[in-house]
Formats: structure tokens, C-alpha cells, sequence
């Protein structure tokens, strides 16, 4: 079973994207097959150098930079909503693969969980 958890929520205010990260990783730790796809707002996961430290918030990007180690297949980021926050993938944390949102791309997964 392969599971992919899109994230849509940006990474400070609310839980939700740190939920869907958390499920995540809990089912790599489980050896399940999982991908993580940033889209919408969640693409602001993925911007190198946040320095939250002003809303008394820890930065996202050492869980991204951990998610592989801890069995993440793989971090993807939609496209257009990469464009539509002015991100390309040279400001992007490491080992980001920008893909076009389709049908085809779903499909490929047995399950898609978006919180």
C-alpha cells in the first residue's frame, strides 16, 4: 500500500499541517510506503531558511530535511503553486522535486490523505 499525504496548510498558525506530517512519519515508521505532496499554501513548507523564531514558532525544515531518514519516500511540490508564492526549487530545502498535480500523479498511490 502506498500512501501519499498532500499538505496544504501552511506551516505556522495552525496544526493541521503538522498533523499530516506527523501521520506521515508514523506510517514510514510502520514501513509503509509514503510520499509527501506540498500544494496551495503548503508549498511554504519547503522555503530554505525560516527563521520563525519571531512568532515563537521551531522551524519546519529540519523535520523535512529528517523526513527521508525516517523512511519519506519523497517531498514533491506542486508546480503552479510553487509559482503562485514565488518559489523555484533553488529556494527550496534539499531533495525537493517540483511535478504537475494530475489525475496520472494520484493514481499512482493506493491511498491520498489530505487533513
Amino acid at each position: 500500500m502506498s500512501v501519499l499525504v498532500i499538505v496544504d496548510r501552511s506551516p505556522y498558525g495552525s496544526w493541521s499541517g503538522r498533523e499530516s506530517m506527523d501521520m506521515a512519519l508514523s506510517l514510514a515508521a510502520f514501513d509503509q510506503p509514503v510520499t509527501l505532496l506540498f500544494s496551495g499554501v503548503g508549498v511554504n513548507w519547503l522555503r530554505a531558511g525560516q527563521d520563525p523564531a519571531g512568532i515563537f514558532q521551531k522551524a519546519v525544515e529540519r523535520n523535512l530535511a529528517a523526513a527521508p531518514i525516517f523512511g519519506i519516500g519523497a517531498l514533491l511540490a506542486d508546480q503552479q503553486s510553487l509559482e503562485d508564492f514565488g518559489l523555484d526549487a533553488s529556494q527550496c530545502v534539499s531533495g525537493v522535486t517540483p511535478v504537475t498535480v494530475e489525475p496520472t500523479l494520484l493514481a499512482r498511490f493506493d491511498d491520498v490523505v489530505c487533513l
